[in-house]
């Protein structure tokens, strides 16, 4: 064979294996960038805030309306959101689920705090953490959710009602109901929770307005429990067949307390004021059993709470305020048909 020849068929094999190589190339290309265009999602949700709400007790229709709301807004605004929250008020049984949170590090916590004092270093801790901390509901440390103290300036903010106003207002109404006189009867859950404790405030303010036309006979705390308020109530109208009024600081207070009422056949006689708008609330009301509904805004905390992490995770601290009060409807028999009245109900699902 020619030297020619030998040389022509090697350059003959250099160019076949040259187009194989790139037939290969171009074969494997695609497979090779597909993952690019997967990127940009995972890189968006791999971005995307992530907020947490840890609410005061499962299965309260205020609690339920507020993530709700926070729901709502988290979907709207691109938030990864979740919820979770003791099956009783209580701090034992909240700060583990806070702490259980705090290891899952989301970027903001909203928290209803079931303490105002026992809470403080568990919630210290999610911050030292690096976690945008938000009061929704109650507050903590004993200057009434006034977080530009400085041993309470690490909150970002505090979401919640006026409650010594939503007291006033309650014990007023319930006042007005009586004829503006008479013995006067407070059923609470338990002391060191800051909301109740400030509509027992406002209550007592309603009372001393009076000048002495109406008698505070007693306070009970119940334990958040409707089945002990019941009976602390009965024992009361037992020795009180005269009483004229009762305010119960949460659902469960009123709840109790409405059913001694019914109990003892004094539905209609003794009037009861109902803080806080569940459904079941509104049967009472309908029914006679309690007179007037006290409802908050639990829906805007929720959708409030979320507006505030967004903005604190996107350093926009100046959309933040360090106090966001709600307001109330209240809600009485004769405008509980209203556009107004039916949205402030809380919903159990």
């Amino acid at each position: 064979m020619s030297h020619y020849r030998m040389r022509t068929l090697i350059w003959i094999g250099v160019l076949a294996l040259l187009m194989l190589a790139l037939g290969a190339c171009t074969a494997v290309a695609p497979a090779a960038q597909a993952p690019a265009t997967e990127a940009p999602a995972e890189e968006a949700a791999a971005q995307a805030p992530t907020v947490a709400l840890i609410y005061g007790v499962k299965g309260d229709g205020f609690y339920v309306t507020m993530e709700a709301g926070a729901r709502a807004k988290a979907e709207e605004m691109g938030v990864n959101f979740f919820a979770d929250g003791p099956a009783q008020f209580q701090a034992t049984l909240q700060v583990p689920i806070l702490d259980a949170v705090i290891a899952q590090q989301p970027d903001a916590i909203c928290i209803a705090a079931t303490d105002r004092q026992a809470l403080i270093e568990p919630m210290r801790r999610a911050y030292d953490a690096g976690i945008h901390m938000i009061s929704v509901d109650t507050f903590i440390g004993d200057t009434a959710g006034d977080y530009t103290a400085p041993d309470l300036d690490w909150m970002l903010s505090y979401i919640g009602s006026d409650n010594v106003q939503g007291g006033e207002i309650g014990c007023s109404a319930i006042i007005d109901a009586m004829g503006g006189s008479g013995k006067f009867y407070i059923q609470t859950t338990q002391p060191g929770v800051s909301t109740v404790e400030q509509r027992v405030e406002g209550c007592k303010n309603a009372i001393a307005a009076t000048n002495g036309a109406v008698e505070l006979i007693g306070m009970d705390y119940n334990d958040d429990n409707a089945a002990k308020a019941a009976e602390q109530t009965a024992a009361v109208l037992a020795n009180n067949p005269d009483l004229g009024g009762i305010f119960g600081t949460n659902l469960f207070s009123a709840r109790g307390a409405a059913q001694a009422v019914a109990n003892a056949g004094l539905t209609g006689v003794v009037k009861v004021a109902n803080f806080d708008a569940p459904e079941d609330a509104i049967v009472a009301l309908n029914d006679g059993v309690v007179d007037i509904v006290i409802a908050q805004h639990p829906y805007e905390m929720g959708q409030k709470c979320i507006e505030y992490a967004v903005a604190a995770v996107n350093g926009e601290m100046d959309k933040i305020e360090k106090r966001w009060p709600t307001g109330y409807t209240i809600i009485t028999r004769d405008n509980v048909n209203s556009e107004e009245a039916q949205q402030s109900i809380y919903k159990s699902q």
